[in-house]
C-alpha cells in the first residue's frame, strides 16, 4: 500500500528509465513528491549488469549495480503492480485495490519476455530482472550445465558468459546461425567459431516446442523430436511491450505506448519512456527501441518535462537516437539505429576481418550501423544516417567514412 494516497510525481515501472526519470525531477523540482511503482521486489537495476558484467567480471556486485539514489527521496513501492489508470481522475489502482492519486504521471513499465511452452519451474528462466539473475546463478554453478534457448542478443550473451563460468551450455537457436537476424556471414562465422572454442553446443535449425522437469534437471525437446537436458533452461526470445493496463485506459498504442517529441502520451499529464515507448526518432523515424542507453537518455527528458509543465514552463523535445553495445568474449561492437540482415548491407571490414563497420542500407537510405571492434565512433555512424537521410549515398561512398582504427 503507498505510504500516501497522491503524490505529485507517479512513475510506473521500476527499471532504468524510472530511475534517470526520478533524478531529473528531482534536478528540476526540489520538494514535488515522487512515487515509482515497481512489480518486482528490486528497485531499479543497471540491467546490462545482468547479462555481462555481474558474469565476467569478479569485482562486479549486484549491490553496485542500483540505480535509485536515496538523496532523491523517491517513495519505492515494490511489488505492486498498477490494474488500472483514469486519466480524467488523475487515479491509479494498485493490485492491492488501494488507490493513488497523481498530478504528473510516467509510465515506464517497460517490456515482457516471450514465452513458450515450458513448465513453471524455478529451473526455467526468462532472463529479464535481477531476480532471474538470482535465480540463475543459483544454479549455473562450476561444473553444472545450463540450456540456453535463443539465438539473438540476450541468449548469445547469456551463452558466452555462462560458459566463462564453467557452466556447460547449449545453446539452441531457430535459425541457420547465432545472430542471423542481425549480422552478417563474416561475423556470425567470427562468432558461432568463439561459442565452439569456449565449449558451447550449438543447436541450430531448432525450435523447442515444450519440455519437463526431472528431479534436478529440466529437458526441452524441438519440434523435431530431439531431446536437450540441463541444470536450468534459460530463455532469451525476445521482448514485447508491456502496455496492457496503458491500452485499457485508453491510451493510443502501437506498437508500444505512442509519444510525441516531448514523450507526451495522448493522455493529459501522462508521459511514456523507455522499452515501452513508440517515439518519433530525429534521424530514423517512430521507431521503439529496447535498449538501456534509450532508457536513460527518454526517461531524463521525461523527468525534466514533467517538471516543466508543474512548473507552467516549456518542455523539452527528445532529439536523441540512441546507441546500443554488446561483448562476446573477445569481441565487441557498437551500433545505432536498426541491425536487419534482411536490408542491403555494405561491408567494409579489415583485411583480416578483425574489425569492421557495416552499413544498413534500405532504398539507398542507411537505416543502421553496426560497428564491429570499432569503438568511439557512434557520433560517425549518426552523421552517416542523417546525410544518407538527405540523399542516397552509394557503396563506394560508404565504405571508408568511418576508420577502422
Amino acid at each position: 500500500m503507498a505510504e500516501q494516497d497522491r503524490y505529485d510525481y507517479a512513475i510506473i515501472g521500476a527499471g532504468v528509465a524510472a530511475a534517470s526519470a526520478a533524478a531529473a525531477i528531482r534536478e528540476k523540482d526540489a520538494d514535488g513528491s515522487i512515487a515509482i511503482i515497481g512489480r518486482e521486489p528490486d528497485g531499479p537495476v543497471y540491467r546490462p549488469a545482468l547479462s555481462k558484467d555481474l558474469w565476467v567480471d569478479g569485482e562486479a556486485s549486484l549491490e553496485d549495480n542500483w540505480l535509485l539514489d536515496d538523496g532523491i527521496g523517491a517513495v519505492f513501492l515494490p511489488s505492486i503492480s498498477v490494474t488500472a489508470i483514469d486519466t480524467a481522475a488523475h487515479a491509479l489502482t494498485l493490485s492491492d485495490a488501494s488507490q493513488v492519486g497523481y498530478s504528473r504521471l510516467l509510465i515506464a513499465t517497460g517490456a515482457e519476455p516471450r514465452t513458450i511452452d515450458l513448465p513453471d519451474s524455478a529451473r526455467v528462466v526468462y532472463y529479464r530482472t535481477a531476480q532471474d539473475y538470482r535465480r540463475l546463478r543459483e544454479f549455473a554453478k562450476p561444473g553444472s550445465s545450463a540450456v540456453v534457448v535463443g539465438g539473438g542478443y540476450i541468449g548469445s550473451e547469456l551463452a558466452a558468459a555462462l560458459s566463462l563460468n564453467d557452466v556447460a551450455v547449449t545453446l539452441i537457436v531457430p535459425g541457420k546461425q547465432v545472430l542471423q537476424q542481425m549480422f552478417p556471414t563474416i561475423v556470425l562465422d567470427e562468432i558461432e567459431r568463439a561459442l565452439r572454442e569456449h565449449g558451447v553446443t550449438l543447436v541450430t535449425g531448432a525450435r523447442v516446442t515444450g519440455g519437463a522437469v526431472h528431479g534436478d534437471s529440466v529437458t526441452v525437446t524441438t519440434e523435431a523430436g530431439e531431446s536437450y537436458s540441463g541444470d536450468v533452461v534459460v530463455a532469451g526470445l525476445g521482448v514485447v511491450p508491456n502496455d496492457q493496463v496503458t491500452r485499457q485506459a485508453g491510451l493510443e498504442v502501437g506498437n508500444g505506448i505512442v509519444v510525441d517529441e516531448r514523450l507526451a502520451t495522448s493522455a493529459p499529464d501522462v508521459w511514456a519512456a523507455g522499452d515501452v515507448a513508440s517515439y518519433p526518432d530525429a534521424l530514423l523515424g517512430v521507431r521503439r527501441v529496447e535498449h538501456v542507453d534509450n532508457a536513460e537518455h527518454q526517461g531524463t527528458t521525461a523527468g525534466h518535462n514533467m517538471a516543466a509543465a508543474a512548473a507552467g514552463k516549456d518542455e523539452e523535445t527528445y532529439t536523441y537516437t540512441p546507441i546500443f553495445w554488446s561483448d562476446i568474449y573477445d569481441f565487441g561492437y557498437e551500433a545505432v539505429g536498426t541491425l536487419d540482415a534482411s536490408l542491403e548491407m555494405v561491408e567494409d571490414f579489415t583485411s583480416g576481418h578483425s574489425a569492421g563497420v557495416v552499413y544498413y542500407v534500405d532504398g539507398g537510405h542507411v537505416r543502421g550501423v553496426l560497428l564491429w571492434n570499432v569503438w568511439d565512433s557512434t557520433p560517425k555512424a549518426k552523421e552517416v544516417i542523417e546525410q544518407s537521410a538527405q540523399e542516397t549515398l552509394s557503396a563506394e561512398q560508404l565504405k571508408g567514412r568511418i576508420p577502422l582504427s
